[in-house]
Order: structure tokens, then sequence, then C-alpha cells
């Protein structure tokens, strides 16, 4: 990408930390929309790309967006492809929402060349026609006008600047380049496509326009097989990522033939979906909308496709993940990391089954029985090697040799490399996970998970309950507390607070006790003496889904607990789930809310909080707060002491970061003092098995 390009996105980025900091400390949401301005327009130009390689010229309309004539920024490109009997005036209707999706920041700004397609009576299904009446249709909108698109106005020669979209005859369009053409096209914005496999029903216009033609034949089997979706998607390129969002109508037009039922465009679409998303190298989303084969269903498909693909788009280089990918063939998840005190840091993978500890001091060390075990955590012990906890299905300490249920466990792991004690616990009848850990004072360990049984002579109140144990430093279970309401209570996070009391929190599906619901899934926290006295528990919510994952302490009193809320918990909400941040005073009063986010799924899953107070929080979105890598990218903030967002970096892969396919989270911070932040987890991107994992400092954007 050329210097000018990235400085662009750099002022960009800039502007978009600043006004996400007015945002969530200065102004209340009411006013921010009361006093909404209408958004800049763009303008619409129109062009014809000469006669080129197809022999035909190319008329088009092309939207600039505001700004355009009067800097010098290069933009993304958008390909417009209109339907069967249309031409180029079609796409012009969405002008007004291409000027508010950029204004709103939803979308950025970008170039959106709008073809007129006449050949074949307009009939042409956007391919290189064989016909004797045909045209090169593919070669004349794919060669020809995207080179005089790149050479007569300012946008960024390069696939991951350029996507292409369309309806019906153009959604079919829209799905072969963006396949076919992997080399010029990084996303397909696929709108009620006229798609059949394997071959389209009697009554199908595909058969009777001679674009899938031979000769003076007007439709040819073979021909159509070979250039349909299933054959691209065959021989799709995994080094070339390509996202697809496919939406229709729940009420497309139905054909009355039961034998064509199939080729309904709505299970058409349905069936390209699936086969799609099984392919290695492409994603695909695909969304039902309310309206038939029309403009209800291509606007409203249109604006939300957009946004959708505008995280697949930059016109600059993303910031790479941190550190360095380790994996094997299975598929691997991070576990955590942490600098012992003679200086090695010790990094935790959960390779397929096994949990595994290495060091850059030159030992490993399996954690694993025969069945599964995992750990979440890693920390240095108070004189040298680390602590850390999880689950096993197995026999991990040697003690429970008939267990064949989920079991927590905590170990202790010495500066060599070898377990120096461990301890497994739980209800012999029922599922007990360990999920989070922190030292205690002593040289012992606090260990929070849930368990579905009864722990320690509690009785379970509902499915699971949130379940606290505290370790002597020689592995002696010394206590557990066990604490849930009729639902699904997990503790997700645990940590010691300046007052040296323990700060336990999660997530419950109803109401824990003493606490009220608020709805769908609720954030809780809750305190407890170093005797395991509980003080008070505090839950949070609305009506949607919100959770804390991550806890840390505040320099002076309370802890700052992260996760994430589906509604509106702080000034104001981005859409679709947002990161959480809550400064949890001693009391249980929440002192400052931070919800910050995209209109995508955005999610904090670790924090840290140095000894001067500054907070950085890590979690992952789909959405654009830097540059997008593509999928699911790994975010870092940074908030003030009174929660301002005062940075944010996006990191990635063109694969899914952060976070696995089910969007639960796997990243872990460690690190303080003079090791600096360190940061692990997962990634789709490594190349070495199903899931690999990063680990390595982190070095963050300076503020703005």
């Amino acid at each position: 990408m050329s210097a000018r390009t990235r400085a662009t996105a750099l002022a960009a980025a800039s502007l978009l930390l600043a006004a996400a900091h007015v945002a969530i400390s200065d102004e209340p949401a009411a006013d921010r929309s009361a006093t909404a301005a209408e958004p800049a327009r763009g303008t619409v130009v129109t062009g014809t790309a000469p006669a080129g390689a197809a022999g035909a010229p190319v008329d088009y309309a092309a939207y600039l967006p505001a700004g355009y004539d009067a800097g010098d920024d290069e933009y993304a490109t958008l390909y417009l492809l209109h339907g069967r009997g249309d031409t180029m005036a079609a796409w012009q209707q969405v002008s007004t929402d291409l000027d508010e999706l950029i204004a709103d920041g939803a979308v950025p700004p970008l170039v959106v060349v709008m073809p007129d397609a006449p050949w074949s009576e307009r009939g042409n299904w956007y391919v290189d026609s064989r016909h004797t009446g045909g045209a090169a249709v593919e070669t004349a909108l794919t060669q020809d006008l995207v080179a005089h698109v790149d050479a007569t106005y300012r946008t960024v020669d390069d696939r991951d600047a350029r996507a292409v979209g369309g309806y019906s005859m153009g959604g079919y369009g829209a799905l072969r380049y963006a396949l076919a053409r992997q080399d010029l096209f990084a996303a397909g914005l696929v709108l009620s496509p006229a798609v059949y496999v394997p071959l389209p029903p009697s009554d199908s216009s595909a058969r009777e326009f001679g674009a899938f033609g031979v000769g003076d034949a007007l439709f040819d089997d073979a021909v159509y097989t070979s250039l349909n979706y299933p054959a691209l998607l065959a021989d799709a390129d995994p080094e070339l990522p390509t996202h697809l969002f496919v939406a229709v109508g729940d009420d497309e037009w139905a054909n009355p033939a039961p034998e064509d039922a199939q080729h309904d465009i709505d299970f058409e679409s349905a069936r390209l979906y699936n086969a799609a998303r099984r392919v290695d190298g492409v994603t695909a989303e695909l969304r039902i909308m309310d309206g038939g084969h029309d403009w209800d269903v291509w606007r409203a498909g249109f604006r939300e496709g957009l946004a959708d693909l505008a995280g697949h788009l930059r016109t600059s280089d993303p910031l790479p993940l941190p550190g360095s990918v380790v994996g094997t063939a299975a598929d691997d998840r991070a576990g955590g990391i942490a600098v012992t005190p003679d200086g090695q840091t010790v990094t935790a993978v959960n390779e397929g089954a096994d949990a595994v500890l290495s060091s850059d001091g030159g030992w490993t060390l399996r954690l694993a029985t025969p069945a599964a075990d995992r750990v979440y955590g890693v920390h240095a012990a108070a004189g040298s090697g680390v602590l850390t906890a999880g689950y096993t299905r197995g026999d991990l300490d040697g003690r429970h040799p008939d267990n064949s249920r989920d079991d927590a466990f905590a170990a202790e792991v010495s500066a060599a490399g070898a377990v120096e004690w461990v301890t497994q616990f739980g209800d012999p009848a029922a599922a007990d996970r360990a999920y989070a850990s922190v030292p205690a004072a002593d040289g012992g360990l606090y260990v929070a998970g849930y368990t579905s049984g009864s722990v320690g002579g509690t009785a379970n109140a509902g499915d699971k309950d949130a379940l606290l144990a505290r370790f002597s430093a020689d592995g002696a279970l010394l206590w557990t507390r066990q604490l849930g309401g009729p639902g699904e209570d997990k503790a997700l996070a645990v940590t010691v607070g300046a007052d040296r009391r323990v700060y336990v929190a999660g997530v419950t599906s109803q109401a824990m006790p003493g606490a009220t619901a608020n709805g769908g899934l609720d954030a809780w926290v809750a305190r407890f003496s170093a005797d395991g006295k509980q003080d008070w528990l505090s839950q949070f919510g609305t009506t949607e889904s919100d959770q804390f994952t991550a806890l840390a302490p505040l320099p002076t009193q309370g802890v700052v607990a992260v996760g994430h809320t589906g509604g509106l918990l702080g000034a104001a909400s981005a859409g679709g789930n947002d990161q959480l941040a809550v400064a949890v005073t001693s009391s249980g009063r929440a002192r400052w809310i931070t919800q910050d986010g995209t209109d995508g799924d955005d999610r904090a899953a670790a924090v840290h909080v140095d000894a001067a107070g500054a907070i950085t929080v890590a979690g992952h979105t789909d959405g654009r707060v830097g540059v997008a890598a593509g999928g699911v990218d790994v975010v870092v903030s940074t908030l003030g002491s009174r929660g301002q967002v005062r940075t944010r970096a996006q990191y990635g892969t063109p694969e899914r970061d952060g976070a696995d396919e089910w969007d639960e989270s796997n990243l872990y911070l460690g690190g303080d003092g003079g090791s600096g932040l360190l940061v692990t987890g997962l990634t789709f991107g490594g190349g070495r098995g199903l899931g690999d994992v990063f680990a390595g400092p982190l070095e963050l954007p300076p503020s703005s």
C-alpha cells in the first residue's frame, strides 16, 4: 500500500479514537441523536470504460463519497451488478444509504461502481457467453472496467480493497466474480441470487438468453455446471480468503411445480450458504429478510451486508498479531502466559485434549491424562515457577482412578518444569471446572469456576453453581464456597484486591442469591474474605446478554470487571454486543461504566491494571475500530482512571482471531513490572492446524 494510504488510515483511526472518547465520556446518547447532522452527500457521475479485451465499451455510474473532490485519499471499491432486464440506474437509489452508512461510521468512504449490462437483451448472467449472439461480459467487467476504474479514480488496486455485489441475476454475477476472481475481489454481497443446483428449473430465464449457450443453442448443461458455484467452491484458493454475505426474502416467489420447489431462491440461498461455509478460506453470513424478490429485501440486505463486508475491506495493511504462532495439527487453544520471578516466560497451550506448559527457559511439561485436560490461566508463583488451574476428565493427581466426569484442579510447577503438586477436586458424580485462578498472599491459590453438583456439602441450587476454592501453598484444599440461583451460574474470573479481599465475577441466567435478575444473561461480581466469608454480591445486566469475563484489582480500592453487554449499561450502545468495563467499588457499586464497540460483536476477554492505574483491555470484534484484518480480530484498548477510552488497536489475520467459532473468547494478558505486557490467544490464521496460538509482547499504540 502507498505511504499516503497508510497515513490517511492512521489519521482516520486517530479521529475515530477521539470521537469514541467524546461519545463515552461527555455526551449522552439522547443528545447525540437529537443533534445529529444531515449526512454529507456523495455524488454520482457517469462514464464509459472503452472497449478492451472484451471488444465492447462499458457504461457505468459511479458513486464518489463526500469529500472526494477536495482530497487525495485512496478508496476501496464496490461493484454493484443489476438484475435481469434492469439498467445501471437501478442501483443508484442506494446513494442516500451510502451517505448514511458512511456518515454513521458503519462503512468507510468508498467508491461504488454500477455498470450497465445490456448484452443478450439484458439476460447475460454476467458470464462470457459462447452463444452466437452472446458477449464476453465477464471479461468486459472484471478486466476492462476494473482497469479503467483504477486508472480513472483514486482507488486502491488491491483485492483486499475491492468487493462485488448484486441482486437476482446480479447476485449470480456477484457470487461468480467473488469466487472465480479471488485475485480481484475479497468479498461478495449476494442478494436473492438466481443460482440453481445442479441446473436451473425448466422455466428459468437462465435458459432463455444464451448466457449459458453454445453456438445456436441457448443453454448447455455442461457450460452451466462448469460456471456454477459448486465448481468454483471446489477450486477456491484458501490463500485468498473470500467473504460472502447472502441475503434473501422469506417471501421469494414459490415455484408451483413440486419437482422445482428446491429451486426456490430462498431454498437455493440456504444451500449456497451451507456449501460455502464448509470451504477452507471462504466465510459466509446468511440473512433471511422480511419480503420478496424486490427492493424491500435488497435495500435492507444492502445496508446490513455492506456493513458486514466493510470488516473485510481495507486500504492499508492491518496490524499483525503480536508475537509468534505455535500449534500442532490438532485444534489448539491458549491457556495463559506469565513471567516467573527468575525471568522465564511460561506459556500454556491446550493442544487438542492435552494441557501443555512451556518455558523459554527450555522446559516443556504436559499436565495430561488419556482423557481431556485443559488449563485456564498461568501465574507467577511466590518463590519461583508458576501456578495454574483447569479441569481434567481423567486422573491427573493420581488419586482419582475412576474419574469419568470433569473435575477441577489446581497445580504448581517449579522453575525447572517439574510438578510441585496437583490437587483434583469436585463432585465425583457431576461436572466441575475451574476457569480462573489468582495467587494468594501466602503462596497458595484461589480458583473459580462452576460445579454441576455439590462440593463441600453445599446443595446445588440449580443447573450449575459458581464455585470458589482456596488452596494452601503446598496444594491442600482449605475451603470451597458454592453459590448460585435456580439457573446456570458460572464464575469466570477471580482476583485479589488492594483490600486483600477476594473478588469473583461471572455470568448467571437468572438471579444470584440476594440479587435481582434483569433478563437474558446477567453479569455479577462478589467479594469474599480470605477465609471464605461472603461480603456481598452485585448483579449487573439488561434484558439482553451481559457477562463479566475477567477481573483486575485497582490500585487503591475495588476492581475493574470486563466482559460484554448486548443492551445499554454505559452511556450508549454501538449495536450488537459491546465491550464492557465496570469499576466496582469495595462496597459493590459501579463507580464508572464504559461501554465501547462497533455495530458488530465486541467482547472484552482479559484485563490488566498497572501500578499507576492504567487499564489495558484485550477483546475481539468482527467490526472495525482500526484496520480490520478480516473475520474476527483482536482489539486492545487502554482506559484512563475514569474509564475513558484512550487508545484502541486492532490486530489479526484474515481468519478468526481471539475467539472460537462459537464466539467464545480465548485471550489472556500477562506480565508485569519490568517484563512489559504479554498477550496470548487463539488464531485460525496460523496455518499449523485447526486452531493455533499466538503469544508474545504487546506493543500498544501511542495515546491519541
